[in-house]
């Protein structure tokens, strides 16, 4: 089994339908194959093996897809980078990954702290070129247009994609060929996805949403991916009028803009909306029906579940539901003290089983064995079904922030807060947002005979921190409500 053996399928059975489509250029599945098999090549050429980590850190752009692809045919790991991660951020996961090689852009190299990474053997550049600086084309262009994907174990890893934990500190998700071929499969089927499709790809590729529910699914249809580069309003309009867009996935922000700012005739190629990586709201849903006369197809599922888990079908749609498991995968609600099975009703714990569920956490067994008990993953999300078997999400067990599909975890931006002299105690938390669903706050303690101010810990955050797990707003207390051991209780402060 080979994730990448669909490129060749897709070389093999449509060689001139296009794959990507990127600004003006169109690529084929039979270039997009050479281009996968030439990265290959060359990253062979570099010493690249079986199991070894190649990191990605780059926009969503043609070298994205096919140096993902020449990783996977060479049987090593991809791991995925979040481009908005800054230098001490991108040194942590280029660490834990351990990643031989990164490939990026020139303006993206910047942040990279090679010197400071001793198994960094290359940083290679896809976009850009500083005099001397490697280029992955450079070394794809001497590299033969030949490789077959390698035939390998359905359990073994394919990707490494980062999240967090529930202490907070970050976790490499480790996704196997069968885990994402298993959810790939499903994907299109349930999505009624069809060669002729023309489906948008702007949410971002590092994230598994964009990774495995959109490119994967696409590529293993023989469809085309229409790319962005990144979200824009504007942007997305031009692309669904010049390309005739067919399919669109986005999350519920994406949704809430397009009702305000677009008009369904600009929209009238479309002929089915997804949305995921966060809670659609239920009055966007209705909106949206009632603007556009289609429904909004609705999915669970997280990193750890490939990421696809239930959906909730167009033809038996239930307003405000996750929906039902997809085909292989069960899903139960557990109570969060004791783990015991709950009926129908009462709101618990979710946990998901099947065969999309991930390998284990990146050289974090203890974090496996809390999150995966007995074959079902342990989502940290609330929720409860209804007597036909319909899953209703509730809430978040853990302290995540979901800022429009991109997660934050308090702990980390609570940590860069302590960094400034200034700071005596500090809390984080989400606060309702109308259009990112959730922003980042924070409730800071001055530290006596120190003057700082609101501007000046924000600026701290951004030198530190992505601009998503910046706060939007700070506000000094006298003190922070805390329990009889000290703990700080951020429900309090919700």
């Amino acid at each position: 089994m080979n994730i990448a053996r669909h490129v060749e399928r897709g070389r093999r059975l449509y060689p001139e339908r296009p794959a990507l489509v990127f600004e003006d250029r169109t690529i084929s599945y039979a270039r997009l194959d050479e281009l996968a098999a030439r990265a290959a090549n060359a990253l062979g050429g570099l010493g690249i093996r079986e199991e070894d980590r190649v990191a990605l850190l780059l926009p969503n752009i043609p070298a994205f897809v096919y140096a993902y692809l020449g990783i996977l045919k060479l049987g090593a790991i991809a791991v995925s980078l979040n481009v908005m991660l800054k230098t001490k951020e991108l040194a942590f996961f280029l660490g834990d990954s351990g990643a031989r090689i990164v490939i990026t852009t020139e303006d993206l190299a910047r942040r990279i702290p090679a010197g400071e990474l001793s198994h960094l053997e290359h940083v290679l550049l896809a976009e850009g070129g500083r005099d001397g600086a490697p280029r992955l084309e450079t070394l794809m262009d001497r590299a033969a247009p030949i490789a077959r994907a390698g035939k390998l174990d359905a359990n073994r890893a394919a990707a490494i994609v980062y999240t967090s934990g529930t202490t907070g500190l970050p976790l490499g998700v480790t996704l196997s060929h069968g885990n994402v071929v298993s959810n790939i499969r499903a994907k299109t089927r349930y999505t009624g996805m069809r060669p002729e499709d023309r489906v948008l790809l702007f949410v971002p590729m590092f994230h598994c949403f964009g990774q495995n529910a959109v490119l994967n699914s696409v590529l293993n249809t023989g469809a085309t991916a229409v790319l962005m580069r990144e979200f824009s309003l504007d942007g997305v309009l031009e692309a669904i009028s010049r390309h005739g867009v067919t399919m669109f996935f986005g999350v519920p922000t994406t949704y809430i803009l397009l009702l305000e700012c677009a008009s369904p005739e600009e929209l009238r190629s479309v002929r089915y909306y997804f949305s995921a990586a966060a809670t659609m709201p239920r009055e966007v849903a209705r909106r949206w029906r009632a603007t556009c006369g289609v429904a909004i197809h609705e999915g669970y599922g997280l990193t750890e579940t490939s990421p696809f888990a239930s959906y909730n079908h167009e033809t038996e749609y239930r307003l405000g539901s996750i929906g039902t498991p997809i085909e292989g995968v069960e899903m139960k609600i557990v109570d969060v003290d004791d783990g015991r099975d709950l009926p129908d009703g009462e709101i618990g714990e979710i946990a998901v089983r099947g065969p999309n569920v991930m390998l284990g956490y990146w050289n974090r067994p203890e974090e496996t064995r809390r999150a995966i008990v007995e074959g079902w993953f342990h989502t940290g999300d609330l929720g409860h079904f209804d007597g036909d078997g319909y899953f209703f999400l509730v809430d978040r067990l853990k302290d995540m922030i979901n800022v429009a599909g991109l997660k934050v975890y308090p702990a980390e931006v609570e940590d860069v807060l302590y960094g400034h002299a200034g700071v005596s105690e500090a809390a984080v938390i989400g606060a309702e947002d109308a259009v990112t669903g959730e922003r980042v706050e924070a409730r800071v303690v001055a530290r006596p005979g120190h003057a700082v101010s609101e501007e000046a810990l924000l600026a701290h955050c951004r030198r530190e921190i992505a601009s998503y797990k910046v706060p939007s707003r700070v506000e000094f207390v006298a003190s922070l409500p805390k329990n009889a051991t000290g703990k700080v209780l951020r429900r309090m402060l919700r």
